[in-house]
């Protein structure tokens, strides 16, 4: 499956949960929900994988977490907020960069 099939399916799924749901829940909300649209797609979905930090060749668990994963390729960071801030790219583009996904 392509990225973009993946995006789509995302995509689709985003928009059939903010139909239901509207604005305003705590992301933990959508998350579960999208974890579950996801899931009854049939796509490989993992949610909270931990992706470690390598340092100086050393494995360092320092608690970063991705939202949602699906087909190993595409990384989902569910956000419940008026506005998207560099921060938030900022750590989109960490994940990516400690995944090798990217």
């Amino acid at each position: 499956m392509t990225e973009n099939e993946i995006s789509k399916i995302v995509f689709d799924c985003a928009i059939k949960i903010h139909r239901a749901l509207g604005p305003g829940l705590f992301k933990s909300a959508y998350e579960a929900c999208m974890f579950h649209e996801l899931k009854k797609t049939g796509v490989l979905v993992e949610k909270q994988r931990a992706i470690p930090l390598i340092y100086e060749d050393v494995k360092l668990e320092v608690g970063y977490r991705v939202d949602i994963i699906t087909e190993n390729k595409v990384i989902l960071e569910i956000k419940s907020v008026d506005t998207l801030n560099d921060v938030h790219i900022a750590q989109v583009l960490t994940y990516l960069k400690l995944s090798d996904l990217n």
